[in-house]
């Protein structure tokens, strides 16, 4: 698994918006403050509205605010969301298996399985209210 530079700033706009206590934030000052480029923060912005964590408003007062509470949203499930599976080799995906030629005999798959587990018990454990209060 590896985070793209997408789930990253969707991580670092959730946060933000989530530090704003449901106020309707401009898209630009989400830009300046996580220093992520305006037209790649509107398709991060984009995707995380139709995943349901944010909402938009239009008009001159318009921007985004979360649409949940930080403790509703779950960090794992953002990732998924963005990413794909958690899981570092397609052989040990739950959700988007991948046979391997060696699979039967190999002896790097548990370590695979451990890594997955490990990553994917982290991140289904953490909110977005456990990143804000610092709790991890």
């Amino acid at each position: 698994m590896k985070i793209s530079s997408r789930g990253e700033y969707a991580l670092r706009a959730l946060i933000y918006l989530g530090t704003k206590n449901n106020e309707v934030i401009t898209i630009e000052e989400i830009s300046d403050k996580t220093l992520v480029p305006v037209n790649y923060l509107e398709q991060i912005l984009l995707q995380l509205k139709r995943n349901g964590y944010v909402q938009s408003r239009r008009g001159v007062n318009g921007g985004y605010k979360l649409s949940r509470s930080p403790d509703e949203i779950n960090i794992g499930e953002v990732i998924r969301n963005l990413e794909g599976p958690l899981a570092p080799m397609g052989c040990v995906s739950v959700t988007s298996y991948e046979s391997c030629p060696i699979e039967a005999g190999c002896l790097l798959k548990p370590l695979w399985a451990l890594v997955r587990d490990t990553v994917a018990n982290l991140l289904d454990h953490t909110t977005l209210n456990d990143l804000l209060k610092g709790d991890l």
